[in-house]
């Protein structure tokens, strides 16, 4: 079962996965085009990654790169896709994946008021 992550404990979760990692940790957005520019959360201490749900069974070895142990946590609009994705990860051999549990639209509340709800 894939850890969810609240995003109100997202910089404590980033802190400790950067904490002796050869790259910084990774943000997969997994929403589709429209929304990031409806909504997208900055960079601050994490590499944010956009792959649209659909697309990341073609595009796994991008990911790959960074090796299995790179630390990824899941996003999307309320945390359903990312769960879905964080699950298929973690049986591509992904070990440290996290859902952020709510998705962007509980990050807008929890961690950056700025970034718009829809």
């Amino acid at each position: 079962m894939v850890p969810q992550l609240n995003p109100a404990d997202f910089s404590a979760w980033r802190d400790n996965a950067g904490a002796g990692a050869p790259a910084l940790p990774v943000v997969l957005d997994v929403r589709e085009p429209w929304e990031l520019q409806t909504a997208t959360v900055k960079e601050d201490g994490f590499r944010l990654v956009h792959i649209p749900m659909r697309e990341i069974p073609a595009r796994l070895p991008e990911l790959q790169e960074a090796g299995a142990g790179q630390p990824i946590a899941c996003l999307c609009h309320h945390g359903m896709r990312s769960l879905q994705v964080a699950n298929y990860l973690t049986q591509s051999g992904f070990t440290e994946v996290v859902n952020l549990q709510g998705g962007i639209n509980a990050w807008s509340q929890q961690v950056d008021r700025s970034v718009p709800v829809y």
